[in-house]
């Protein structure tokens, strides 16, 4: 087996030019979630090597994709303690990884086949290449939006990844484009699930009880607000080429649009001060 070498390190992050007066609050909100999520990545890694169990390639990309998703917590974790010296990563994290879990023993997708697993992965890493880009760019603390750069183009290098795989299982499976659709709509709408509601509360609540709707509320009112039509876009595009349709059409552009008016309509929601 050839070796791995890591397309960029912690050290690679230059911390000496971390500027506080440059830490946007709500953003330093939506980090902490994030950094929860990204930090559990072995976990979903552990999820995949036994979803594929009999299929070494794609169980050595998912360890060493589950071990750059850690990298990425690690280093929002960093740049959060410089932000917030106080934030208790440790216990906020055993808080989430012990509410939100996956059934990492099962050796069968959830998503009812092992094509429409990797379409679901796609999801996510269109979703968060396009999110940490609109990071990148809203931001002006030049150690975030290092950070933020780096874990966007681990995020392209993963959908590319998850595709390729995708597509040699699509041939297996032959898993219509109606299924990979379906798949990719219900993963989509996933955004609004538990795990992300979950992970804002986890990293920002001051001890009141969890309630997923306002969670919800209080992240997307944050997270969206940062997403501009380019993001939205590029994320089109990209999300039509995983399920099968033609990325560059009218369709697509239509698509981009009607996402725009969502996001914006999520990102002008009311807030919350305790969440």
């Amino acid at each position: 087996m050839t070796s791995y070498k890591k397309h960029w390190t912690l050290d690679d992050i230059p911390w000496d030019s971390f500027d506080p007066l440059k830490v946007d609050p709500e953003m330093l909100r939506i980090v902490k979630g994030a950094a929860l999520v990204e930090h559990n990545g072995s976990v979903y890694a552990e999820y995949l090597s036994n979803v594929f169990f009999d299929d070494s390639d794609f169980q050595t990309a998912a360890k060493r994709w589950g071990a750059e998703e850690v990298q990425h917590g690690k280093a929002l974790v960093q740049w959060i303690k410089l932000a917030d010296p106080n934030f208790d990563f440790r216990s906020r994290f055993k808080d989430f990884s012990s509410k939100i879990t996956l059934p990492t023993t099962a050796d069968k997708s959830v998503r009812g086949s092992r094509c429409s697993e990797l379409v679901a992965r796609c999801m996510v890493e269109v979703g968060t290449s396009s999110y940490y880009t609109a990071l990148r760019e809203a931001s002006t603390e030049p150690v975030l939006r290092e950070i933020c750069r780096n874990i966007a183009r681990d995020e392209i290098r993963h959908y590319k990844l998850f595709y390729s795989h995708m597509v040699r299982y699509r041939e297996i499976e032959r898993l219509g484009i109606i299924r990979r659709i379906l798949v990719g709509v219900s993963r989509i709408s996933e955004s609004e699930d538990d795990e992300l509601a979950y992970a804002y509360y986890a990293a920002n609540n001051s001890g009141e009880k969890y309630d997923r709707k306002q969670c919800v509320r209080a992240y997307m009112s944050r997270a969206y607000g940062f997403y501009r039509p380019h993001h939205v876009e590029r994320g089109i595009t990209l999300t039509f080429k995983a399920v099968g349709i033609k990325p560059h059409s009218k369709l697509a552009a239509i698509t981009a649009r009607i996402a725009c008016h969502f996001l914006n309509a999520k990102a002008n929601q009311q807030t919350y001060t305790t969440q």
